[in-house]
Formats: structure tokens, sequence, C-alpha cells
């Protein structure tokens, strides 16, 4: 349980209604069901009747909300007993990030995070999913920067950013959006095993193994310049990030299109295994890296109601 669950607990428990409940914390209804579902796990305790709409808080969920009120107000207090704000980060940190987040995130936020941060050490480990949860457990590295949501009760995740997924190879340029459906039949270019970009493919373009063999070579890549020059060769599709497409020469560009909405979004957070050790630095750290990032994705303008978070 965290503060954050309360948090979710709350809104929902004002709101009487999931979607908005989401709204007001700027996060996906899917994100916020996924993470009270949780809580109430951990609690044993059933929070709220969702059979009525509006949504009504169960008995033990009144008393729930009550406690969990005083909880984050004597929270708050404890926060304003250091009243120093954090302005500058220092010291050494070590921090995990999962190749298909590195490639295009690494160059936007480093610069300035360097810059800003001169008596920051920080070291950078391109490492997959994994490992990186590996590592946090055994306090190897501080912090992760990977898809979410995890299945891990022992990490803590603050969402960074929701990114959307686009489709590369579309040669009708009087489209302008694309569903699933209409890359269905067609030949995938995919990441290579384990990698869960892959994964996440796979759930969008509703793939299925015997729909993968639609040509007489199978490859599976370690990058997406690999798979976007092998779908310029051999035609098909191939799903990149958004992140990645700003990148992109403009003639690339042009053959990318954005899905329908909802449109389906990957989300990065920063994860951490002992959260309260650092709890100033990475609140820091990842407000400095949603803002960098802000500007250069296109969900930051969405509603949740209008993405939807593919699983890992």
């Amino acid at each position: 349980m965290n503060f954050q669950q309360l948090e979710y607990a709350l809104a929902v428990h004002r709101h009487k209604h999931f979607g908005q409940a989401a709204e007001s914390c700027n996060i996906t209804q899917a994100t916020l069901s996924a993470m009270i579902k949780k809580l109430e796990g951990e609690l044993g305790l059933i929070l709220f009747d969702r059979s009525r709409m509006p949504v009504q808080t169960t008995d033990i969920g009144l008393t729930f909300m009550e406690q969990a009120s005083r909880m984050l107000a004597q929270r708050n207090e404890m926060l304003h007993l250091n009243r120093q704000e954090l302005h500058e980060l220092e010291g050494h940190l070590t921090i995990g990030v999962i190749p298909t987040v590195a490639n295009s995130l690494l160059p936007l936020i480093l610069p300035p995070l360097l810059k800003e941060n001169p008596r920051l050490k920080l070291t950078v480990l391109e490492i997959t999913t994994e490992e990186i949860i590996h590592q946090l457990k055994k306090d190897k590295i501080d912090l992760g920067i990977l898809a979410t949501p995890l299945e891990e009760e022992q990490l803590e995740e603050t969402i960074l950013y929701y990114e959307a997924m686009l489709v590369y190879g579309v040669t009708d340029q009087g489209k302008r959006y694309i569903n699933s459906k209409d890359i269905s039949g067609h030949k995938i270019w995919l990441l290579e095993e384990g990698n869960c970009f892959r994964e996440q493919s796979l759930t969008i373009c509703d793939i299925k193994a015997k729909d993968m063999t639609a040509t007489n070579l199978q490859f599976e890549g370690s990058s997406f310049e690999t798979l976007l020059n092998l779908t310029d060769q051999f035609g098909g599709y191939t799903l990149i990030p958004e992140l990645y497409f700003n990148n992109m020469p403009e003639a690339r560009q042009q053959r990318t299109k954005a899905f329908k909405a909802p449109i389906p979004v990957r989300e990065i957070s920063l994860v951490s295994h002992r959260p309260y050790a650092k709890s100033q630095t990475n609140a820091f750290l990842a407000q400095r890296i949603q803002t960098l990032v802000a500007g250069h994705l296109t969900t930051t303008q969405m509603k949740a109601r209008d993405m939807e978070i593919i699983g890992i």
C-alpha cells in the first residue's frame, strides 16, 4: 500500500465515478482501476460497489476513507517539517533504462539534467525490464525507467508519461488515422523475444503465432532502425513509439500514421525499490523528466478516456 493508492481511492470516493476520478488524478481509468484493485487485494476488502451507478463506497470503505484522509493529512504535516525545497540533484545516482525508451528519451533529458545538476554523478545502464527489477531489488541500481504497470508489489511506480504507439509502413497518404484491422493479415516486423515492446505490439495488432509467417523470412530485430529498414525493403508494417518518431527523417514520418482514438499508449514510469530512502530525489527527478518530455508528446493534450494503456 502507498499514498498514491490512497489518493486514488479517495478520488473515486469523492467523484463516485472511476472515469472522472481518473481525470482528476491525470491518469487513465485503466491505471486507476488497477491500482485500486491492487489496494483492495492487499487489504482484503471491497472498497466500492461497482455494480451501482454512481459508484458507491461500501460500509467498510467509508471507514477506510476516514483513515486514509487522516493518513494523508499526517503525511502532509510531516512533509512540512522540512520546508527546504530540493533545487538540485547531487551525489551518485544509478538508473537502469530499457532500450526502447533509452534510445529516444536519454538524448532528450540528459543534456539539461547534467547541465542543471553539476554535482550529480549519473550512471545510466541500458538493460532489460527483468534486469532492472532484479537490480532494484538487490540495491545495485537506485531507479529504473521502464514500461509499466508491473506486477511487483515491492516496487513503487511514478508515472512519467504516456507515449503513443504509431504504425510505420503506411503507403496510403489519404489515410489520416489507422486501426488494427487495417494492418491485420499483413507482415508485422517485431523486436526480439523477451522485449516488452514486442509484447505490446502483439497485443495491439492481435497477432497470433501462426500469423507471423507471412513471408519465408522470419526476423526479430533488436532496434527500431532495423525494423524500419526491413519494412522498407520487404513491405508490411512495424510499430514505433512517439518519441522515436520525432527523430525520424520527414520521409519516414510521412509513412507513419497514428491510431484512431482511443489510441494505444505505453505507460513509462520511474520505478524504485526503497522510495523512502531518496524520496526527495525521486520526486525531483520525476517532475523534471515530466516537464522535459511534455512538449514532445501528443498525449500531453489528451484526455485519459482517449488513451488505452497496453500492458506488458
